[in-house]
């Protein structure tokens, strides 16, 4: 294959994601999209695995939400939100509360998953401040857990994981913990907060999913445990449905299989359908009125500059409406039957030491770290684009997959591990 000329003369001023570049494989040029498949500049097409790391939801171009885009661009791109007020957000914050269970009613807009958590670390920091409690400067964090590359959330990602190892010390360090996966884990982290719940600020947990982590499992009686014991304790409890937000885990908000509502939410990824950067922090009526006050030094002085970007807010109030229409609930328990039945046979494979899938999410997980850059060139040569992570080869595609890529990328799976 001859690469495109725009490859050729971008690569060597691109700083590529996750990957020693020198040893890298070369990238896959992608020229197109439709559906579930990416489309390649020499003509093939691979069934996309990932949803372009769990966002295309809807699957690409769908015409609803390429319709918002081509209306809201003709109106307006971009106004600042500093002081200025535009429908397709004010639109989206009023529609999100709604959705959210509970009181989460208060939604801060940025751009990425990362900024939001940012975000909601500093809401719950200054929460404590404006109500005259200095000294609960430090978050609780789960071993397995990660929430992000930035400074900040780079300290409440699991800190043996590896990928964030070389900055150990750079930024004052977390309180990290075990999951209360079972009645000693649950004493021993109630004992942990009543030693050193009066310097944490909150306990930050994705439901149900820990993704990047290794995509690893737990009960929603986890989530309820927590939301007992920050209440027992005076911490806030934050969940970061980044990744299990949007019906990836089969309900529209991990949160709900728990009936469990957090003081602040964390919110990316799918909020769009997988077309533009956009994210939120969602605050509970608690948590706001700690900020609602006649001293200016009690606001939240946070504003991204392409904050509540109206092209973004367009279309994730596209990507709602598809929600709101209800085929995602019996798509999402398609592919998860998909994934479920394909992928099983893989417990039989070499080195293989679970398999597990929940919602639209499947993993096949190892003994060891796999050989990232092999595998994925092995997948693109059986006609998938699966990237794996650490000890795991996992799918997340769009929920609209139809059946037959479904059947390529679990088989694509199985051959790999060697059940095919």
């Amino acid at each position: 294959m001859i690469d495109p000329d725009w490859l050729t003369a971008g690569a060597p001023h691109v700083w590529r994601p996750y990957c020693q570049m020198k040893t890298a494989r070369p990238p896959l040029p992608v020229v197109a999209t439709r559906g579930s498949r990416l489309i390649l500049a020499d003509g093939r097409e691979l069934v996309d695995g990932l949803a372009s790391w769990w966002t295309a939801c809807h699957g690409y171009n769908h015409p609803h939400i390429a319709e918002a885009l081509r209306a809201q661009i003709e109106r307006m791109p971009h106004v600042m939100f500093g002081g200025l007020a535009h429908e397709p957000a004010y639109r989206l914050a009023e529609r999100l509360a709604r959705m959210l269970p509970g009181d989460l009613d208060h939604v801060f807009f940025a751009e990425s998953g990362s900024v939001s958590v940012e975000i909601a670390m500093k809401m719950a920091l200054q929460f404590h401040i404006n109500r005259g409690a200095r000294g609960r400067t430090k978050f609780l964090a789960f071993r397995g857990g990660y929430h992000g590359d930035t400074l900040a959330t780079m300290t409440v990602c699991d800190p043996e994981e590896g990928m964030h190892s070389l900055f150990a010390g750079v930024m004052p360090a977390q309180v990290i913990a075990d999951l209360p996966r079972d009645t000693e884990s649950e004493a021993a982290l109630d004992v942990l907060l009543g030693e050193r719940g009066h310097e944490i600020a909150a306990i930050l947990i994705e439901p149900l999913v820990q993704g990047a982590g290794g995509m690893l499992l737990h009960s929603p009686e986890v989530l309820r445990t927590l939301r007992r014991l920050a209440d027992k304790h005076g911490v806030l409890l934050i969940f970061d449905e980044i990744f299990t937000g949007f019906g990836r885990t089969g309900t529209l908000f991990a949160m709900q299989a728990a009936g469990v509502e957090p003081d602040i939410v964390t919110l990316s990824k799918a909020l769009t359908g997988g077309t533009l950067p956009l994210s939120a922090a969602v605050a509970s009526q608690k948590v706001f009125e700690s900020f609602w006050s006649d001293d200016p030094g009690a606001a939240l002085m946070h504003g991204p500059t392409y904050m509540a970007n109206p092209l973004a807010c367009a279309a994730a109030n596209a990507s709602l409406d598809l929600f709101e229409g209800g085929s995602w609930r019996s798509n999402v328990a398609r592919v998860g039957a998909a994934l479920s039945e394909g992928l099983e046979p893989c417990r039989g494979g070499k080195g293989v030491v679970d398999v597990r899938t929940l919602g639209a999410i499947g993993v096949v997980e190892f003994d060891a770290p796999v050989a990232v850059g092999d595998l994925c060139a092995g997948f693109a040569e059986l006609g998938v684009w699966i990237r794996p992570m650490g000890k795991v080869i996992y799918l997340t595609p769009a929920f609209t997959t139809p059946d037959e890529d479904l059947t390529l990328l679990t088989s694509a799976v199985r051959k790999v591990v060697g059940v095919a």
